[in-house]
């Protein structure tokens, strides 16, 4: 679970840069969305991969 809170901060913190560039056209700030989305990727990869292994070794009961 602290991945998946970990993956709403990152969400959470684009916010800003997002606003940024989208509506006041600061390249600068996409290029740090950029960045963030990379990582959310990994992030939720990671996340994808120790649900799997969970339910492959618990049955399903997701480690509870």
């Amino acid at each position: 679970m602290k991945k998946f809170e970990e993956l709403k901060t990152l969400i959470a913190s684009l916010e800003g840069d997002a606003d940024k560039f989208y509506n006041k056209g600061n390249s600068a700030a996409g290029t740090r969305i950029r960045k963030g989305m990379q990582d959310l990727k990994n992030a939720a990869q990671a996340i994808r991969q120790e649900v799997q292994e969970l339910k492959n070794k618990d049955g399903g009961s997701g480690g509870e």
